[in-house]
């Protein structure tokens, strides 16, 4: 007879969000594909497509740091990807002359709405209700 401690049931669901959150990021991935994006890319153009205008349209780099997941080398180069294909522009904050702007594009507030219903098809396929 195996014996359970008080943290194996929180292994167990430790193991259940990896595996959800696996399963939907591939989805994302597999549905987005066609389109030239991965699921981190669309994470980007999700968040600037609601910055509100309030917000000047934009958002500086290192706020996108911890909303995307990843690390400030990673999401610069994924930026860089994403400005070479026209989707996002960067700019010099002129406040702060060491802080980046990233604003979409018209083309990529085009591209962004026209995945987001897959986006949002994938989740709703993989999330448990």
């Amino acid at each position: 007879m195996a014996v359970r401690t008080a943290g194996a049931g929180l292994e167990e669901q430790w193991r259940d969000i990896l595996s959800v959150h696996a399963r939907t990021m591939c989805e994302i991935d597999r549905v987005l594909h066609p389109h030239g994006l991965g699921a981190s890319d669309f994470e980007v153009l999700d968040i600037l497509a609601t910055t509100t205008p309030e917000e000047g349209g934009h958002c500086r780099v290192q706020n996108l740091v911890g909303r995307v997941h990843l690390s400030q080398s990673a999401l610069s180069r994924l930026i860089g990807r994403l400005e070479k294909d026209g989707l996002v522009e960067r700019s010099i904050c002129a406040e702060d002359r060491r802080g980046v702007w990233v604003t979409l594009t018209d083309r990529g507030r085009e591209l962004h709405a026209e995945v987001r219903p897959l986006q949002r098809d994938a989740l709703a396929r993989t999330l448990p209700a």
